[in-house]
């Protein structure tokens, strides 16, 4: 399988950064690793949405949408999980 091209939305990477500082480590090997294998175990898709799945990392939600013809995944939204659906 093709390696993927992840691109993290402005927003995404504005909020990445708001969290807390213990939880950026492990927020952005989450999306390093969507680069490998963009269905990740854990992985849930979003509902009403076509393309659009997300992971959990610890309190902490990471949504994104998978683009298979150009080999690319978009981060849409980074958040708490109390937060990110909103």
């Amino acid at each position: 399988m093709a390696k993927y091209n992840v691109v993290v939305a402005q927003s995404a990477e504005k909020s990445l950064y708001q969290l807390p500082k213990e939880a950026i480590p492990k927020v952005l090997t989450a999306i390093q690793s969507l680069a490998e294998n963009p269905y990740p175990g854990g992985c849930r898709k979003m509902a009403g949405e076509e393309h659009v799945f997300r992971i959990r990392v610890q309190h902490y939600r990471i949504v994104y949408e998978v683009h298979k013809k150009t080999i690319t995944i978009v981060v849409l939204k980074i958040g708490h999980r109390k937060d990110v659906y909103r």
